[in-house]
């Protein structure tokens, strides 16, 4: 074990250790730090009935509850507090509990403190977790022991005991788990910025800021890869302390990687250029994907041999919930785009085919403008618009109102996923592409984008 890994370990015992929330990560560190001999509480809005089995777990183990309303009353009193990503940063009582002297950290931000080895961070809008698991794959293919997590749902602290100095840990950040960071991977990937979840960040300048701390504490020999087509992080490049790389699918970069007009991935060394691999016939769908090819080659060039990189390539067929192809039923293709949480991401889903298009859309409300949205829907071949969920008013009063509108998309409203999928089921001509990329997110109806992608996957394959 590594030396401050123990060390670490050792100075656990008898400190008070507060986990807010019961969620994945903590029940493994929970039962570590017991183990270890840390007076552990949980605290959590659940009621004990709602824990079961873990409830009765943490019992047995001496884990004192603190549950329900209120269930942050108590954190003043802890010498630790880990934070999950759900529970806001900014809530009074972990800001008293920091002015007090408790040491408030995360998952995510203690594995940062002790990885023994290089680490690799991929945050964004958009892309991330396609990014995230292509990075893994190529340095996996070129031989590298990786440890593949973060916001992607795998946590990373429970099994650092496993990491070895010579591995690479590659992990998906959220604006929620960057916001209290204060340390950076030594390769930092910002795939692009654009406003998104401002129900939960006070306002854009948060949510870019909390971005930033992706890159804002390396040193000089560390890396960070940047948009080079996106205007925030343009100008976050002006403030990254290492190498800038960049990457674009629209134009010429100085140093990185870009997707020339005939799709050939584009290697730039510093203004030199040879051809990588041409993305024509790739599995993955949409330029947006190109995009991300172009940006997993900015962060690994150094470390994954072309060869190995272009098969890597090939071979990807892609992540659950991302323009994931169903099943074609009488001549008509079903694709699951559950991430599509956005409208920049309905947007990527829509400029993927050339298909007419049903677009199954809607859901919880993040407080984004839908404006975006309404060409988009117009330019790019959707016949008939299903909407449900809490921005269904919203979809539909942009696109009414978009110029070019004029009634050629054809609008209807359902009360839920399956009434648009028995709908699309009816609407969809042999030929046409049925896609479920709601621009929303999920919380009106499902507790996350994966439980709604795959109840959309249920309902077209239970489809006649």
């Amino acid at each position: 074990m590594d030396k401050r890994l123990k060390e670490y370990y050792e100075s656990l015992k008898d400190k008070k250790v507060f986990f807010l929330g019961a969620g994945r990560s903590h029940r493994d560190l929970i039962r570590r730090f017991v183990k270890e001999g840390a007076a552990v509480t949980l605290c959590d809005m659940k009621e004990r009935s709602q824990l079961g089995a873990f409830g009765d777990e943490c019992e047995k183990l001496g884990v004192e509850l603190c549950l329900g309303d209120g269930y942050l009353g108590s954190l003043k009193d802890a010498d630790v507090v880990f934070r999950t990503p759900g529970i806001d940063w900014t809530k009074p009582e972990i800001q008293e509990a920091i002015a007090s002297g408790v040491t408030v950290t995360s998952e995510m931000e203690s594995f940062f403190d002790l990885c023994p080895c290089r680490i690799i961070g991929v945050t964004g809008s958009d892309g991330k977790t396609t990014t995230t698991t292509l990075i893994a794959k190529t340095l996996e293919a070129a031989g590298f022991h990786v440890h593949l997590g973060g916001n992607i749902g795998i946590p990373l602290f429970p099994v650092i005991d496993e990491v070895e100095p010579d591995d690479i840990a590659v992990v998906e950040l959220s604006s929620f788990q960057l916001i209290s960071m204060r340390k950076s991977p030594s390769i930092s990937v910002v795939t692009n910025v654009t406003p998104n979840h401002l129900d939960h960040h006070k306002d854009m300048a948060e949510y870019v800021g909390a971005k930033k701390n992706v890159y804002l504490w390396q040193d000089g020999d560390s890396i960070s890869v940047f948009n080079a087509a996106n205007d925030i992080t343009r100008q976050m490049a002006t403030e990254a302390k290492g190498e800038i790389r960049w990457f674009s699918r629209f134009g010429k970069v100085g140093n990185g990687a870009y997707v020339r007009r005939d799709s050939m991935l584009i290697s730039v060394e510093h203004g030199t250029e040879h051809e990588v691999m041409d993305l024509k016939n790739i599995k993955l769908r949409g330029e947006h994907n190109k995009e991300n090819i172009s940006t997993v080659y900015a962060a690994v060039k150094d470390l994954v041999p072309d060869d190995i990189f272009a098969q890597t390539v090939r071979e990807f067929t892609g992540v659950e919930h991302r323009i994931e192809f169903v099943r074609t039923l009488d001549g008509v293709s079903y694709y699951n785009d559950s991430i599509a949480s956005s409208p920049t991401r309905t947007i990527a889903g829509l400029r993927s085919f050339s298909e007419p298009i049903v677009l199954i859309a809607g859901g919880y409300d993040k407080k984004i403008s839908y404006a975006p949205l309404a060409p988009e829907i117009i330019k790019n071949g959707v016949k008939t618009l299903l909407l449900c969920g809490d921005t269904a008013d919203a979809i539909e009063n942009e696109l009414r109102n978009c110029e070019g509108y004029e009634g050629q998309v054809t609008i209807e409203r359902l009360p839920d996923v399956p009434s648009c999928v028995r709908r699309a089921r009816e609407t969809a001509k042999a030929g046409d592409v049925v896609l479920f990329s709601p621009a929303s997110a999920s919380f009106d109806m499902y507790t996350d984008f994966e439980e709604r992608g795959r109840h959309f996957k249920s309902l077209v394959e239970e489809l006649e």
